[in-house]
């Protein structure tokens, strides 16, 4: 709410200049002495009151108008931004159901790719290379301004561009392995990543109700991946890396970030993010799995179940969900809470898994389902608890 400022002009007459008192005893006086001056000049009581009550009721009646002024823009104020703030809350949640979509729809389309076409650096490399394409596609159309890059903030972004293309590598390894619910499982130890390299390399002290939520994330886990029925090493080993690398991104990005007044918005920092991880990772795809866009892979593909049509259409569709669902999440950070988008992230989680086990119906024990939601609440625990903790620094 906008507060209202009254600004006097100096010109206004509420109060009268009065002469200097030496002005009283010039020359031209008639009068030899103050004393005599004072009795001739003597006010009248009763002069005093009926001149002072109506120049006092004059100005409290002026206040009394500035104030009803004031109270009438506030109420004005308050009525427009009523219908402001409903804009804002249908746009926001808008944008957290087009997030939630457009990850349900890259876990399908992109399990099912890894499914008949094992090749995770490959199918990384052409998730970033769709998003480069999408992002001078906003660029080159003037969508969003175009950044203009110094070289201590080049240093900074490409640290956290190798370390996130390692994570989103090692994601796609994991959902190639196994389910994409046990994945997501897993990659709800994010938390404890956090909390130990936080306290590793930042110094800081977690506080009690922060290691608490930190158990119930472990045994769900834990708990989860004895009665996985596609567990396998490699799949929970890749995914409990990405969730190092992931985090490792996070804390390290605390502890050598550029300054703030040479920062960037978070829709051109993930854009720079996801070009040099586009550079990075195609010499790395091609010296990891060769060249494997080729006809005779998309053949091998194909008899695994889909043609190459469908494939290639997977692939795009996988592609472009990739990139939009992360924009939309930097698009949803820059107008929400770090804590409030840590719940909306958990959420998200359950909606995947959920989504999951029942497009790909993959068989889950009571005891896995346990697990998982032990884990879900611990994260949401997490974030409660996070949030107590930066109440109390402010306070």
């Amino acid at each position: 709410m906008e507060t209202c400022t009254f600004y006097m002009s100096l010109s206004t007459p509420f109060l009268k200049p009065h002469k200097p008192p030496n002005q009283i005893f010039t020359s031209n006086n008639k009068f030899n002495s103050p004393h005599q001056h004072y009795a001739f000049h003597k006010p009248n009581s009763n002069s005093i009151h009926q001149l002072s009550v109506p120049n006092l009721l004059k100005n409290r009646c002026r206040f009394a108008l500035f104030k009803v002024k004031a109270v009438a823009e506030n109420a004005e104020e308050s009525e427009a931004a009523k219908p402001r703030e409903f804009v804002n809350t249908m746009q926001l949640g808008a944008m957290f159901g087009t997030w939630y979509t457009l990850n349900i729809y890259y876990n399908i389309y992109n399990k099912q790719v890894l499914k008949v076409f094992p090749f995770p650096a490959s199918v990384t490399a052409f998730q970033f290379g769709c998003g480069t394409m999408l992002i001078l596609f906003m660029w080159g159309f003037r969508l969003h301004p175009i950044p203009k890059i110094t070289k201590s903030q080049f240093r900074a972004i490409f640290s956290l561009a190798a370390v996130h293309t390692l994570g989103n590598l090692l994601t796609n390894i994991s959902l190639g392995r196994v389910a994409v619910s046990f994945t997501h499982t897993i990659k709800a130890m994010e938390p404890f990543f956090t909390v130990l390299l936080s306290a590793l390399f930042l110094a800081e002290r977690p506080s009690l109700w922060i290691v608490s939520s930190l158990v119930p994330i472990v045994g769900g886990v834990a708990l989860a991946s004895m009665t996985e029925a596609s567990f396998n090493w490699i799949g929970f080993g890749s995914a409990m890396a990405s969730n190092l690398t992931n985090q490792s991104r996070n804390v390290f990005s605390k502890k050598f970030m550029v300054k703030e007044e040479e920062a960037l918005d978070n829709i051109n920092l993930f854009s720079i993010i996801t070009i040099i991880s586009f550079i990075l990772l195609v010499p790395a795809a091609i010296l990891m799995e060769g060249i494997k866009f080729t006809p005779s892979y998309l053949q091998y593909a194909a008899s695994q179940g889909l043609n190459v049509r469908e494939m290639c259409m997977r692939l795009l569709l996988a592609g472009f969900c990739f990139h939009t669902y992360q924009q939309v999440s930097y698009m949803i950070l820059q107008m929400v809470s770090p804590v409030t988008h840590a719940v909306g992230n958990c959420v998200k989680r359950v909606v995947v898994i959920v989504s999951s086990v029942i497009f790909f119906q993959t068989p889950v024990s009571p005891i896995n389902s346990l697990g998982t939601a032990l884990a879900l609440a611990g994260v949401f625990l997490y974030s409660r608890a996070k949030r107590l903790q930066r109440k109390s620094k402010v306070a």
